[in-house]
C-alpha cells in the first residue's frame, strides 16, 4: 500500500479508500475545519452520520475544499430513530440536503437493534434495508451496508435483503478485535471498517505499545493505524488538530513483524471494549 488514495475493492467492485476520516464527536466548526484540514492532508474517504449532527458542515467543508467530488468518497449512516421503509426514505434525502450532494459513496444502517425498536428489530430493519436497496439501484447511494451489527442481526438481515451489506462498520481495536464478527464479515465478502480505531484513544495508553512504537520510531497511533490496515480492516481515525490528522495518514513507508502483530493481538480487554447494540440504552 502506498497511500491514502489506495483502495480496498468491495463486493460490488467499486473501490474505497484505506483509510478513512472520521468524524464523530466533532460539532460545527470542529467539523468542518477537520475535515477541511483532511482533504488538505490527501485524505479521499470522509466518514459521518446523521446521529453526529455534523452532516451540514462536513458537505460544507467537502464543497470548499476544492477537490473534485467524484474523487472523494463519503459516507454516513441512518440514525435510530428514523427505522422503517418510508423513514428510511425521508432520512435519506434529509442527509443528501444537508450534505449537498446527489449521492453518497456508501449509506448505512447505524445501529441494529435501537431502544425504540427492539421489540422489532428485525423487521423495522428489513424495511429500511428494502428503501436502501432502492436507493443504491437509483445511484443514489454507490454501495449499502451496516455498523455495529452482530451475526445474529447480519442473519436477521439477510432472510429477505436481496442485497448482501458491503461493509460492517464496528468497533474494532487492538482492545476489542470482535474475532467472530469480523470471521462473519469475511465468509460474506463484507468489508470490515473500523471506527474508534485508537479506542477514543484509551489504546494509546497500553504500555506495551509504545515500546513496540519506539522500535519502528512511529507513534502508537501509526502502529495501532498499521496494525489495522495489515489486518485488512479499513481505520476510520478521528482527530481536530492538523498535525495528527497528518501523521494518523503516515502509516505507509513500514510493516510491522509477525510477532509484533501477535503482540498487538493480545492486548485484548486492556482498554475500551465494543457497547452491546442489544442492550444499548439508545
Amino acid at each position: 500500500m502506498a497511500g491514502l488514495t489506495d483502495t480496498y475493492t468491495l463486493s460490488n467492485g467499486n473501490k474505497i479508500p484505506v483509510v478513512g476520516f472520521g468524524t464523530w464527536q466533532a460539532d460545527g466548526d470542529e467539523a468542518y475545519d477537520s475535515v477541511l484540514a483532511a482533504l488538505k492532508a490527501g485524505y479521499r474517504h470522509i466518514d459521518t452520520a446523521a446521529g453526529y449532527g455534523n452532516e451540514e458542515f462536513v458537505g460544507q467543508a467537502i464543497k470548499d475544499s476544492g477537490v473534485d467530488r467524484k474523487d472523494i468518497f463519503v459516507t454516513t449512516k441512518l440514525w435510530n430513530n428514523d427505522h422503517g421503509y418510508e423513514a428510511t426514505k425521508l432520512a435519506f434525502a434529509d442527509s443528501l440536503s444537508k450534505l449537498g450532494l446527489d449521492y453518497v459513496d456508501l449509506y448505512l444502517i447505524h445501529w441494529p437493534n435501537p431502544v425504540n425498536f427492539r421489540s422489532n428489530w428485525k423487521e423495522v430493519n428489513a424495511q429500511s434495508w428494502k428503501a436502501m436497496e432502492e436507493f443504491y439501484k437509483s445511484g443514489q447511494a454507490k454501495a449499502i451496508g451496516v455498523s455495529n451489527f452482530k451475526p445474529h442481526h447480519l442473519d436477521a438481515l439477510l432472510e429477505t435483503a436481496e442485497i448482501t451489506p458491503m461493509v460492517n462498520q464496528i468497533f474494532l481495536n487492538p482492545s476489542d478485535l470482535q474475532p467472530g464478527v469480523v470471521e462473519y464479515n469475511d465468509d460474506h465478502d463484507i468489508l470490515s471498517e473500523a471506527y474508534s480505531p485508537l479506542g477514543t484513544g484509551s489504546v494509546l495508553k497500553i504500555p506495551a505499545l509504545n515500546d513496540i512504537a519506539a522500535k519502528y520510531n512511529k507513534s502508537a497511533a501509526q502502529v495501532v493505524l498499521r496494525w489495522s490496515l495489515q489486518h485488512g480492516f479499513l481505520p476510520l481515525p478521528k482527530s481536530v488538530h492538523e498535525e495528527y490528522i497528518k501523521a494518523n495518514a503516515d502509516i505507509f513507508d513500514f510493516e510491522l513483524e509477525p510477532a509484533d502483530m501477535k503482540t498487538i493481538d493480545g492486548f485484548h480487554g486492556q482498554a475500551e471494549l465494543v457497547t452491546d447494540p442489544d442492550t444499548a440504552d439508545f
